[in-house]
């Protein structure tokens, strides 16, 4: 068996990069100028992103009153059922029918209900692959 070197992205030992080397002072002067630019970028947003400090309301709202014709109701009282808890449990699901034969099994685990005799000797018949 040989042995294969896992994909750089594989890694459990992280994605740290060693020191950039460049082609020429150039390159390096221009990568520089690009850090600075991206620092002074960064702290620029980062000062504008800040959350606005909200002031507080010189004068309060007016009260809202109701239409004319209608109450006032501070609380809706709830409709009392009788029933203890807060949700009653559903009835169980029963086939009562007599068109279903029996449920057969096509492949794995695909049930799949068996509505005449021959269909029964169809799916018993079937090869399996």
């Amino acid at each position: 068996m040989t042995m294969h070197l896992a994909h750089p992205a594989l890694t459990t030992m992280g994605k740290r990069k060693g020191k950039v080397k460049f082609r020429n002072a150039e390159e390096a002067r221009k990568a520089r100028e690009l850090a600075q630019e991206w620092e002074r970028n960064q702290a620029k947003w980062s000062s504008m992103s800040k959350p606005i400090q909200s002031r507080p309301l010189t004068r309060p709202f007016p009260k809202l009153s109701p239409p004319p014709g209608r109450s006032t109701t501070d609380h809706i009282k709830s409709l009392d059922t009788g029933v203890k808890g807060a949700v009653t449990s559903k009835q169980s699901q029963q086939y009562t029918g007599d068109n279903v034969l029996g449920i057969t099994i096509m492949h794995k685990s695909c049930l799949q209900p068996v509505f005449s005799q021959q269909a029964a000797i169809d799916a018993a018949n079937m090869r399996r692959g």
